[in-house]
């Protein structure tokens, strides 16, 4: 067994073992290091994959429960069994996880369960899960370890009564009022499934809107809808202290500009407040190897830290934290140390939230467009008026297209519906390649489908949708 390697790769997650194939495939000798047990990272472990499991089980019960009824479809009465669903769900992330072992192997790339650290340029050392160590010699080193929970100061989370995200995939029964502290991605998800499963949702929020990086529009229609669904918001406030009883938990909130505070009573509270780069133990001090302010890996524009032969790319970059952001700088960095020239568009990287329904978003939002001063034409359609989505009963939300005044190419595109996740590749591939709103409104989609709302949207930047 040699030790000796062209990459070795810390961190099995999206990014890392995207690499580590990718540079394999190029010819190089790769090793990639994990100290999980298991590869896939946050994402297949306890993020993405079991998260949307989770969804996906709890759609099909309130489906059952209360959806097939307008169909004509009589189901008498529907339960759910916890146990069964997280032994699914568990058997869902272990058949992913074993199956990036069987990548990494079937593409040579040595998988070594292990905590690594850097110790010099070209030397990372392996602390063993089984025991013992190793010390391998590489040309070029990419760390990939990702993020990890980001915490509130003051507030203990246990995994029981005050759980993370990771703490929220394995609850072993459905609360009866959980707290969501902060309403990005994560807690509106997990959110959903134990709204879903029974539990009263409340999501506290320290800005004066849920998701507010999102498109404005997007997101107050998203808050109308979850509002419906019955999630309750408390905006503009902050979360000072969390106390633990035998029974429940006390969350103490208050205005975010100030004021008297509240207490409100749950049984779990879930803190979903972002997540951090995880450089724990890795050496990078040692090895000088700069971080930012925000505790991220400084790279340039072709992943290179300031020490020559390290890399770093993924949710310990700059960027937004997406396993498929992270993929995609995965396979640019493995091409660009095999002498390619690998590049990620960050413009064309999309972003979607598994709720239902869900919200996909690329490119611009019209916030962002203003700011910048650009002139752009906006171009909207409703699923009310989609005939598949009306076949479906599924006509919440709208496709909305921003394209370039002068030029026409799409700048931006944000989808609110039951399929947009799926409906946004689309659009990801017109800014990718700088197609215009013509290029999409003079492309033949398919009917019935929920996709010809994104072609009249398309025309609708020019006035001539026809179908509202």
């Amino acid at each position: 067994m040699s030790d000796n390697f062209d990459v070795v790769i810390i961190g099995g997650g999206p990014g890392g073992y995207v690499a580590a194939i990718r540079a394999a495939q190029l010819g190089l000798n790769v090793a990639c290091v994990e100290m999980r047990g298991a590869l896939g990272g946050t994402c297949l472990n306890v993020g993405c994959m079991p998260s949307k499991a989770l969804l996906h089980a709890s759609e099909l019960y309130e489906e059952a429960h209360q959806g097939m009824a307008q169909f004509g479809i009589k189901t008498g009465k529907v339960s759910i069994d916890i146990k069964e669903l997280m032994a699914s769900k568990d058997e869902t992330v272990k058949g992913l996880t074993d199956g990036v072992a069987f990548l990494l192997k079937k593409n040579k790339v040595e998988y070594i369960e292990g905590r690594g650290s850097i110790q010099a340029k070209g030397s990372v050392k392996v602390d063993l899960n089984d025991g013992g160590e190793r010390t391998l010699t590489a040309k070029n080193i990419i760390i990939a370890t990702g993020s990890d929970v980001a915490q509130l100061p003051g507030i203990e989370i246990d995994e029981k009564q005050v759980v993370s995200s990771t703490g929220a995939l394995s609850l072993a029964k459905t609360p009866k009022h959980l707290v969501v502290i902060g309403g990005g991605v994560i807690g509106l998800e997990l959110g959903s499934v134990w709204k879903r499963l029974g539990a009263e949702v409340t999501v506290i929020e320290y800005m004066d809107r849920i998701t507010p990086e999102m498109d404005g529009e997007v997101s107050k229609t998203f808050a109308r809808i979850l509002k419906k669904q019955g999630f309750k918001f408390k905006l503009k406030s902050k979360v000072t202290a969390v106390k633990k009883t035998k029974t429940a938990a006390i969350v103490t909130v208050e205005p975010a500009a100030g004021g008297d505070a509240e207490e409100i009573k749950c049984d779990v509270v879930l803190v979903s407040v972002g997540r951090r780069p995880y450089t724990t133990g890795l050496g990078l001090e040692e090895a000088g190897v700069k971080l930012n302010d925000r505790g991220q890996v400084e790279i340039d524009d072709h992943f290179r830290t300031n020490v020559d032969g390290i890399y770093a790319i993924g949710d310990v970059v700059r960027g937004a934290m997406l396993a498929h952001k992270a993929e995609d700088e995965g396979v640019a960095v493995a091409e660009i140390i095999a002498g390619f020239a690998g590049h990620v568009n960050y413009d064309a990287i999309p972003g979607v939230i598994y709720t239902m329904p869900e919200v996909a978003s690329v490119g611009k939002t019209e916030e962002q467009l203003k700011d910048a001063g650009t002139a752009y034409a906006v171009g909207k359609f409703p699923f009310t008026a989609n005939s598949r989505a009306k076949a479906n009963r599924q006509t919440d939300g709208f496709v909305k297209l921003l394209s370039c005044a002068t030029s026409d190419k799409v700048l931006g595109a944000h989808i609110i519906g039951a399929d947009a996740g799926n409906m946004i590749a689309e659009l990801a591939l017109a800014v990718e390649k700088g197609l215009t709103a013509e290029d999409i409104a003079y492309t033949s989609h398919a009917h019935p489908t929920e996709t010809e709302a994104v072609r009249e949207a398309a025309m609708a930047t020019d006035g001539r949708a026809i179908h509202m």
